[in-house]
């Protein structure tokens, strides 16, 4: 067990993890040339299309260092913020972590929040500078950075660079010098922790753990103590490139289990498998449970599809475990699914992995966050959808969650940048220089505000250089409206949304303006209106197309082309009265991009 090495990477995006796992990989002729690519252990066609990680990705490599051959168990996990529960997860299975920085960004947001998570788990962290070999590369300011940052000694950064190879020999010494052996009792009942599952057709669920206490054998009873399920270990065995078997998993060691699980729901990540013969009483802690932050209606295009939504969406929870739902309906798009997502890149992924491994095509209402709502009478409810908020008039005050965002940035973008929070209702709670050009701002900001567009608009002022970050701290009274859009004064209760008082009269104006352009003209006259209670404060009217009924008449008598024109107004009147308007996709769509 002494010579066992379980260590992930955490970075903030595009620093270079993904690459330096592939030369760590080849440099331990864990792979061939033959099977090397780029990205190597991104499998999914989204991550590679899109050049992200999506899901952390473990693997083991075996090195000689000397005369004594080590196991290490290295795991590659994304650095986008809204996959932050892939890393927490990742590093409750490590005893080491790589903090990999760029040499030319420095230090970025992300790289701050991963570390955190790192060390509130005791981690040893090896900081390493990557990209040595770009020319804008800054490796003492950046040093400089790092120190300050954890307090290391100065040799202790390792310079490396993923393209070129550098350094790779010196990360695999620290690895081995710096990072300690798994801690656990080989003698003792067994108990392994869930990090991860993935759903095979063949195969049924395989699950992916860390073995802390015992050891696993082919063939033994085991139990998953959470569920109380009972399986036989068919098979398990550790993660190389492909799933290699083994006849027995030891101490230290991570592997999977098939068991022939079918039920998507018996696999808890977080949960503890055990021996039935010899069980262990206690659960391994350390998992704490997904907060997610955007709320967002899914829906199947055709109602009859629900069943097969349902199956899809237990199988993508499975191998995506921070995603949370539970069924929902609405007047206007029949039968679905409340989700909730840790941000929207997280969301737009579900949508498409949902169309791309299911084929399944499906409607997303407009995101937004829970609430809080207190009627008169002193009860409280909980609003994840606009429709659940009370009447006005029995409404006493909403709270909505409040975040604090940690904002780095270059110094010449400050201004900007606290405008755009200040316009989201943001109030500044510190400020502090990081160096003499980044800046590390401190909001206080509404979560609602930061929901749609926040994260494209900072990118956008600050060149790509501005990093974000945030949690949550709690919930804070708002001055909050429900805005309705309605169409033939028909409530569309998939468009409503809760909104500050303040930007209720715009928004409104701005929506019933962008429905006018994207519904398709009918022959009978669409009233757009939103409205706040019964009062109505915006309003446009697409009109109607009219078809021409007198074409036919040529010549003749003029009464004869009044008598057709009395009959289509007749026809209008009656037409208006049942006119029924379909809303597509890209209006649900176009609301988020107001702006």
């Amino acid at each position: 067990m002494k010579h066992i090495r379980n260590f992930c990477i955490i970075a903030h995006i595009d620093h270079g993890k993904s690459t330096l796992a592939d030369r760590l990989l080849e440099y331990t002729n864990t792979i061939s040339q033959r099977e090397s690519q780029a990205q190597l252990l991104d499998n999914m066609d989204l991550e590679r299309e899109r050049g992200i990680t999506i899901k952390s990705h473990a693997i083991q490599m075996n090195y000689k260092v000397g005369e004594i051959e080590y196991n290490f168990n290295l795991i590659d996990t994304p650095g986008h913020v809204d996959f932050s529960y892939e890393v927490s997860r990742s590093i409750a299975a490590c005893e080491g972590a790589l903090l990999i920085v760029d040499a030319s960004q420095g230090i970025q947001a992300q790289t701050i929040s991963n570390l955190y998570l790192a060390l509130e788990h005791d981690l040893e962290i090896i900081p390493i500078l990557n990209k040595m070999d770009l020319p804008g590369a800054m490796p003492e300011e950046v040093k400089d950075q790092i120190i300050d940052l954890i307090g290391c000694k100065r040799e202790d950064i390792i310079p490396a660079s993923g393209k070129t190879g550098l350094g790779i020999p010196d990360i695999i010494q620290a690895i081995v010098d710096r990072v300690p052996a798994p801690v656990g009792d080989p003698d003792a009942p067994l108990q392994a922790l869930i990090f991860d599952s993935v759903f095979n057709p063949f195969r049924g669920i395989i699950a992916y753990y860390k073995v802390v206490n015992g050891e696993i054998k082919k063939g033994d009873k085991v139990k998953f103590i959470n569920t109380g399920k009972q399986y036989l270990a068919d098979e398990v065995g550790i993660l190389k490139l492909d799933m290699s078997p083994r006849k027995v998993v030891k101490t230290g060691d991570v592997g999977y289990i098939i068991s022939g699980i079918k039920e998507a729901r018996e696999v808890k990540v977080g949960d503890t498998i055990t021996t039935v013969d010899r069980p262990s009483l206690v659960s391994i802690q350390g998992f704490e449970e997904v907060k997610p932050m955007v709320f967002a209606g899914i829906y199947p295009v055709d109602t009859d599809e629900f069943e097969e939504l349902r199956e899809a969406m237990h199988k993508l929870q499975l191998n995506d475990a921070s995603i949370v739902f539970e069924p929902e309906s609405s007047a206007a798009l029949g039968f679905g699914f409340r989700c909730g997502f840790l941000g929207m890149l997280h969301m737009e992924i579900i949508q498409e992995r949902l169309e791309r491994e299911f084929d399944m095509t499906v409607i997303t209402t407009v995101p937004n966050v829970s609430y809080i709502a207190y009627t008169t009478k002193g009860d409280k409810v909980i609003v994840n959808n606009p429709s659940d908020l009370p009447d006005p008039s029995k409404l006493d005050s909403v709270e909505e969650p409040f975040i604090k965002a940690n904002i780095i940035t270059k110094a010449e973008f400050v201004g900007p940048v606290m405008s755009l929070c200040i316009q989201k209702r943001g109030i500044i709670a510190n400020q502090s220089y990081l160096t003499s050009d980044r800046v590390e701002l401190v909001f206080e900001m509404p979560m609602g505000e930061i929901v749609f567009d926040f994260y494209d608009k900072l990118k956008t002022i600050s060149k790509g250089y501005a990093s974000f970050d945030y949690h949550q701290i709690g919930y804070r009274k708002s001055d909050l409206v429900r805005l309705d859009v309605l169409l033939n004064e028909e409530p569309v209760d998939a468009l409503s949304s809760l909104i500050h008082r303040s930007n209720a009269y715009d928004f409104g104006k701005k929506i019933c303006e962008k429905l006018r352009e994207l519904i398709p003209r009918q022959q009978f006259e669409i009233k757009i209106q939103a409205s706040i209670g019964a009062k109505v404060i915006a309003r446009e009217t697409l009109s109607a197309l009219r078809k021409d009924v007198t074409a036919k008449c040529y010549g003749g008598d003029i009464s004869r082309k009044r008598k057709l024109l009395e009959k289509q107004k007749q026809g209008k009147k009656r037409m208006r009265q049942v006119g029924n308007v379909e809303i597509p996709q890209t209006a649900f769509m176009a609301v988020l991009k107001l702006d």
